[in-house]
């Protein structure tokens, strides 16, 4: 679980965000929503420890990310995996070597478990018959299921998303929204996705936190959305809704 206590940020005179708390629960699929210029991004930042809050906590089961040890900082960020806007996926390394690129960065396993956890990883996405090929022969969607093998093949206990299906066709987005809920209910990883995408919302939105001007207006679940007392959230939605994202 991740908790949020107060979470203050300024740029300048800019004031980003106006003391957010929220709670991403284990297991499930937290998303956060809202407009371009909301302060979502800013908040996925903060979390993950990019950006340093200039007030409140940011609790990795009980563990302040901010003040943390060197050696602590580092063992929390191997159980964090990341699945970036774009895959981010390296041009020079065929499929399989991304995958293991983690593994041999931080595992401490064998060659020859690091190899049979990345085919493992890639089988659990649907491309193992893919790992000799280059990033550039694969499409977008697969380029984003690549991303996935690799986010999830150091078995994290935390799951960043940051708009996993910009750039995506219908059914690709589907597909990764499915495999992003499946991989959270089977590990028991606390996921957090930063989207807009209002299918996603809707399909895999066990809780959502929508944040308009930098303060969390309103949590909930996605059967919640209909019966949303928020004026914000409402017109977000009808927004959404009717530009089909």
């Amino acid at each position: 679980m991740i908790t949020l206590t107060d979470i203050h940020k300024r740029f300048d005179d800019q004031h980003v965000l106006h003391g957010i708390t929220a709670r991403f629960e284990e297991g499930k699929t937290n998303l956060i929503i809202g407009r371009s210029g909301s302060g979502k991004t800013v908040l996925l930042r903060c979390i993950v420890g990019l950006l340093t809050p200039d007030r409140g906590e940011v609790l990795y089961d009980g563990r302040n990310i901010h003040h943390l040890s060197k050696r602590d900082s580092t063992l929390l960020r191997q159980e964090m995996g990341m699945l970036f806007q774009g895959a981010a996926l390296f041009d020079s390394m065929n499929v399989l070597r991304n995958v293991l690129f983690p593994l041999e960065m931080f595992s401490s396993k064998t060659s020859r478990e690091q190899l049979d956890r990345a085919r493992f990883c890639l089988d659990r996405v649907g491309l193992i018959d893919a790992e000799k090929k280059m990033p550039s022969e694969l499409s977008g969607g697969m380029q984003k299921r690549v991303a996935i093998a690799r986010a999830i093949a150091l078995e994290p206990r935390y799951l960043f998303c940051d708009e996993p299906n910009s750039g995506l066709d219908p059914i690709s987005s589907r597909i990764i929204d499915r495999l992003i809920s499946d991989i959270t209910h089977e590990y028991g990883i606390t996921t957090i996705v930063n989207t807009h995408d209002m299918a996603s919302v809707r399909n895999i939105g066990e809780q959502i936190l929508f944040i308009h001007e930098g303060n969390a207006e309103w949590t909930g679940t996605s059967d919640d959305l209909a019966t949303t007392p928020s004026r914000h959230l409402q017109e977000f939605l009808d927004i959404k809704g009717g530009s089909h994202t």
